[in-house]
């Protein structure tokens, strides 16, 4: 879960840093095949912070949380139903069991 607060200021480092942080957690997504859950509040003014994270506007973080869960949770269903590995490793790539069978 990547949670963090970038505020706006007077510079455009800020749009450089944005640009970054957003790029390099979804490298890190990518490289680790770990699904990562974006927290991260990009706002112009201190207020708009303060009410993103549990005010006016929802908590962003615990939504970012309860992202991470739900994804947890979809790729333990996924892997339950997907077949194993020894299973795939076991049949000759590209056949069937009925063509195998009919093979024989």
């Amino acid at each position: 879960i990547c949670l963090g607060c970038l505020l706006r200021g007077d510079t455009a480092h800020y749009d450089v840093i944005v640009n970054e942080v957003t790029r390099g957690i979804g490298q890190s997504a990518q490289e680790t095949g770990v699904p990562h859950a974006f927290g991260v509040l990009t706002c112009d003014t201190l207020e708009q912070a303060i009410d993103r994270a549990g005010l006016k506007m929802g908590n962003k973080g615990f939504e970012a949380a309860l992202a991470a869960v739900e994804m947890a949770n979809l790729k333990k269903a996924v892997s339950r139903q997907a077949p194993s590995k020894k299973t795939l490793m076991s049949r000759p790539s590209g056949l069937s069991q009925s063509r195998r069978r009919k093979k024989r």
